[in-house]
């Protein structure tokens, strides 16, 4: 049966979506169910669009697009409705990451959100046990496509040699997270290192963070919490970050010495083993 449930547009950029999507549809003289059959998609998943039940994807968008010649519409307001999935207190982060041209970043226990795989992000992301997690990993895949604009912002990550060894969702997860750190080495825009157990105490034990630059906005400092995260262009909390930042790219190892570790780690602990167990690693 069609759900025929109104939304009011300025609600959310879910319900927009939704209201406009149905609009677009019966201008078209279209059922749920003929626009499904046009897109390769079920009724039930328009109407449930429709009526802000559940969230699109990019690939449903684009489908869309195609279906009711809407010029790219739903491909350009997906990326909004996904980002809004994302946690309030992280939303705006998202907003600047987007913008930025220069971003470092210090990881201590985890692979680098932007780098991350989808099998390793959706491992990573249950751990807080959310009840939307499909959409919470749409929306940090959706993010991931400023690395495939045309003009990508310089990307530097220091990693903890802990994200290395930590096995996140299991032995052959890992493995393609590492093989996904290692396709970037030719990629003249994203460097990684690797800061060794063996340097030991160094200027940013108390945890992550990351730092933003832009063409024409001051910088910004990102940090975590247990429960939300924090985003400051005090000049003094920039100068302390790049400080910090700078020592611990001097303790880490350079870019070719690190590429070998993750390759070595890669291999040694997380290679194919005939009848090993997954998630059994020493």
């Amino acid at each position: 049966m069609t759900n025929i449930r109104h939304l009011d547009p300025s609600a959310s950029p879910l319900d927009y979506y939704g209201s406009e999507l149905r609009r677009l549809r019966e201008a078209a003289g279209l059922t749920q169910e003929a626009l499904g059959g046009i897109i390769f998609v079920t009724g039930s998943l328009v109407g449930q669009i429709e009526t802000a039940h559940k969230v699109p994807t990019r690939d449903f968008s684009e489908r869309v697009d195609a279906g009711l010649g809407t010029d790219g519409m739903f491909s350009r307001l997906v990326g909004l409705v996904l980002r809004s999935q994302l946690p309030v207190w992280f939303q705006q982060y998202a907003e600047m990451e987007a913008r930025a041209t220069y971003i470092s970043t210090y990881q201590a226990q985890m692979m680098y959100g932007l780098l991350q795989t989808e099998d390793y992000a959706r491992a990573m992301l249950a751990t807080g046990m959310p009840s939307n997690l499909d959409d919470l990993l749409a929306a940090r895949m959706e993010r991931q496509r400023l690395l495939r604009r045309d003009h990508p912002p310089m990307i530097w990550v220091v990693l903890d040699e802990a994200a290395l060894l930590r096995p996140i969702g299991g032995r052959a997860v890992m493995r393609d997270q590492l093989r996904h750190l290692l396709s970037f080495r030719d990629q003249r825009w994203v460097r990684i290192q690797v800061l060794p157990f063996a340097a030991g105490g160094h200027a940013s034990l108390i945890g992550s963070f990351n730092m933003l630059r832009f063409d024409d906005d001051p910088d910004l400092v990102y940090t975590e919490d247990l429960i939300s995260g924090h985003m400051t262009a005090n000049p003094e909390t920039v100068r302390e970050g790049s400080l910090r930042y700078a020592h611990l790219q001097a303790a880490a190892l350079s870019v070719e010495e690190s590429a070998a570790l993750i390759a070595r780690v890669m291999e040694e602990r997380y290679g194919e083993q005939s009848g090993a167990d997954e998630r059994a690693l020493a």
